[in-house]
């Protein structure tokens, strides 16, 4: 086994980034690949639009339920067999959910297919520390940040790629030949990582688990209409799993969750400023489609690449505010930003009368340059405010929050399609819009937060 931050030679250190980025795309992506189809699939599987949404909720509920256990497991037997047999069980998925008939079995096999991802995400970032010399770290965990950054607003300009020539079981079905490479370099190329010696805590992974997934699958339900009791009885059997599970917590030396981070300021509004915007987000690219399907009357493939200035803009915006954010407040940058994706947000929930693609193009454009500007100095802000010693729970804990922002995101997109029917769409705009705002103003609350 290498020396921990002795990093891998070349050749084989590109190899084996080539296998993390090609994979962790494919899981982060796969969050949102679904949203473009998500009106097709609705009518295939005769299943009303809110109810759709489970194909992009149980995906996000295994995945934020499975993650902070997962990435406890990864550091007792090896990162590197976490993420090999999460990238396995995730190709695997990938072809139950292209065979799919019904919204049950793809609903199930999209579940399995958030186990998988949650293997990926749940030790890939510490994979790159054991990849990378120490010189190099900075520059690999950047590398590793922007496929990330890219991924989650790539899915619908992909998937419109995918519709373009193919039916809607494609999107999943492409995982498999490009799921099967990675894992052939992933077995090859991933190095053996060190085995903490200390007993794998199960008590606390199965009430983490059962902590977020009775939380998501009570806004689920919610959203989908659910009795009011049912879905009170479920998120209040979340929060008793969620309270058992921090006052297991406290005092250990290295949490499975980890509360004594969120102790400090600037990280615990960075989490909470994280899992604003990525609700903000998710809520619009679950909308989006089915705003300008049904509501403006374009095609599957003319709404991927309607919303692709979001991903090409934040391409271009994310690096740069990478460089800014060693001299100017993450505070700062986030809160411009949010406020520029809140501005987009509202200019396309009240878009014209028969808008151009350029009238819709710009505002989504405006949009990616705000999320651009948020996150990768929010990242830093939220990685650089813990402990060095503690950065495996930091890394766990952007994650988390990224995840469940996703989550949340969609289960607002449901409940405003059924609430609001036909115009459920531009009023989940709106909303977006309202959370942006919100965690712009989280965000500028961090200039005065104390650092530690």
């Amino acid at each position: 086994m290498q020396e921990e931050n002795d990093g891998l030679p070349q050749p084989q250190r590109l190899w084996a980034v080539l296998a993390l980025a090609v994979s962790i795309a494919m899981a982060v992506m796969d969050s949102s690949i679904a949203n473009v189809a998500l009106p097709a699939i609705a009518a295939d599987l005769r299943v009303p639009p809110s109810d759709a949404i489970l194909v992009v909720n149980a995906y996000q509920i295994a995945v934020v339920m499975a993650l902070l256990p997962l990435a406890s497991l990864g550091e007792l037997i090896g990162h590197e067999k976490i993420y090999r047999t999460g990238l396995a069980l995730f190709v695997i998925a990938s072809l139950f959910c292209a065979m799919a008939d019904s919204l049950a079995g793809l609903a199930t096999a999209r579940a399995v297919q958030g186990l998988g991802a949650a293997g990926l995400m749940s030790v890939n970032t510490a994979l790159v520390r054991f990849i990378y010399p120490q010189r190099l770290l900075g520059q690999g965990v950047g590398v590793n940040a922007l496929v990330v950054a890219i991924s989650s607003v790539l899915g619908p300009s992909v998937a419109a790629a995918i519709l373009s020539v193919a039916h809607w079981p494609w999107i999943f079905a492409v995982n498999i030949p490009v799921g099967a490479l990675a894992l052939l370099l992933a077995i090859r190329f991933l190095p053996a990582t060190p085995r903490a010696r200390r007993p794998f805590d199960a008590a606390s992974a199965i009430l983490s688990a059962a902590t977020f997934g009775l939380v998501m699958t009570a806004l689920e339900q919610f959203a989908r209409g659910a009795p009011a009791w049912q879905a009170g009885l479920i998120l209040g059997s979340g929060v008793l799993a969620g309270i058992a599970l921090v006052r297991r917590q406290a005092g250990r030396a290295a949490p499975l969750l980890p509360v004594d981070l969120l102790r400090i300021p600037v990280f615990a509004l960075s989490v909470v400023t994280s899992i604003c915007s990525f609700a903000a987000q998710m809520l619009a690219f679950v909308a989006l489609p089915f705003f300008l399907q049904h509501g403006l009357g374009r095609s599957q493939v003319e709404t991927g690449l309607l919303m692709t200035p979001w991903p090409l803009v934040l391409i271009i915006v994310s690096p740069l505010a990478g460089r800014a954010s060693d001299r100017l407040p993450a505070g700062l940058l986030g809160g411009l930003g949010l406020g520029l994706m809140a501005t987009g947000l509202a200019l396309l929930a009240w878009l014209p009368d028969a808008p151009t693609a350029l009238d819709i193009g710009w505002r989504m454009a405006l949009c990616g340059l705000g999320f651009g500007l948020f996150q990768s100095p929010n990242n830093r802000a939220l990685l650089s405010s813990a402990p060095r010693e503690r950065s495996g729970g930091a890394s766990g804990m952007l994650s988390t929050s990224r995840l469940l922002g996703q989550t949340s995101g969609a289960a607002l997109a449901a409940l405003t399609l059924r609430l609001a029917g036909e115009n459920g769409a531009m009023r989940g705009l709106g909303v977006a819009a309202a959370i942006a705002a919100a965690a712009a103003l989280i965000s500028f609350s961090r200039l005065t937060a104390r650092p530690r």
